[in-house]
């Protein structure tokens, strides 16, 4: 049977080599570098000193350093202030243009099997599983780009250039919080101060929800119930992301009110940990 999987021409790699790649993160990123094993993925992003997200990443623990599978518009910006920071230390900073990454849209895609694959890598942010793959010549039989937005939305997994851009959120906006790409426990990252606080508080005030509609259209525009709640990030057809303002959806939802995006009708998918967040914000005032 054909191994389902979508080619990804939005996505670079970035490569970091040399004995203090690991202690430059380590003091950078959002993200746990300590025991780092060997092909383990990790989510993360660098961030600016007020705690929005410059660029975030799926990072791979390679033998010669990490190479960071990111959208392909940061990679430079990444690029160039990694290398600011990086002052003397021993890390190699460069794109790898001889790689390209693939996406596996089944739980169980088995990507070693394509020709060309260099290495396969796990995507975190899906809680039953995604495998991806970097390859040395893009295949030919690969499914759309479109079939694995249309996967990420329905899973929940906002994407840099597609739902935000750099320095427009915060990481609890496009919830990496809850995919494991903030430490709160590290001692230091970039940003890490305004983060930490708004978790301490109680003030995480927007996150990103999936939600559906009936109708098989493509969503843009806010959401709404008597008012605005938030707006479409990224749609496919019958399905969206919507970055919320979760008071005004729980205000909204104890009142009973409809949902819809330009008068069609919505339901959003509230995760598990959704009701506590609302719950503990409206009682923060």
């Amino acid at each position: 049977m054909a191994i389902p999987y979508a080619s990804l021409p939005h996505r670079a790699i970035l490569s970091l080599t040399g004995s203090d790649t690991i202690a430059l993160l380590e003091r950078l990123v959002t993200n746990n570098t300590e025991d780092w094993q060997l092909g383990e993925t990790r989510y993360g992003a660098l961030l600016t000193p007020q705690g929005k997200v410059i660029a975030d990443y799926l990072a791979v623990r390679t033998e010669d350093g990490i190479l960071l599978d990111v959208d392909k518009e940061a990679l430079p910006d990444l690029a160039k202030r990694l290398k600011m920071f990086r002052l003397r230390a021993d890390v190699q900073i460069e794109p790898r243009e001889d790689l390209s990454v693939i996406a596996g849209l089944e739980p169980t895609s088995e990507l070693g099997a394509i020709s060309d694959t260099v290495l396969t890598y796990t995507d975190p942010r899906f809680t039953e599983g995604r495998t991806r793959a970097l390859v040395t010549t893009a295949p030919s039989d690969a499914q759309a780009v479109s079939d694995y937005h249309a996967d990420r939305i329905a899973h929940g997994v906002p994407e840099q250039g597609s739902d935000f851009g750099a320095a427009e959120v915060f990481p609890a906006d496009i919830n990496m919080d809850h995919y494991g790409g903030v430490d709160l426990k590290k001692g230091c990252f970039v940003g890490q101060e305004v983060v930490s606080r708004m978790h301490r508080r109680g003030k995480v005030r927007k996150r990103t929800l999936s939600l559906r509609s009936g109708a098989l259209e493509v969503l843009s525009g806010p959401l709404r119930g008597a008012h605005e709640i938030g707006q479409i990030t990224s749609s496919v057809e019958g399905q969206a992301l919507t970055r919320v303002r979760i008071d005004r959806l729980k205000q909204a939802m104890d009142k009973g009110e409809a949902l819809s995006v330009d008068e069609t009708p919505v339901t959003i998918t509230k995760p598990d940990w959704l009701e506590a967040e609302m719950t503990a914000l409206v009682g923060n005032g």
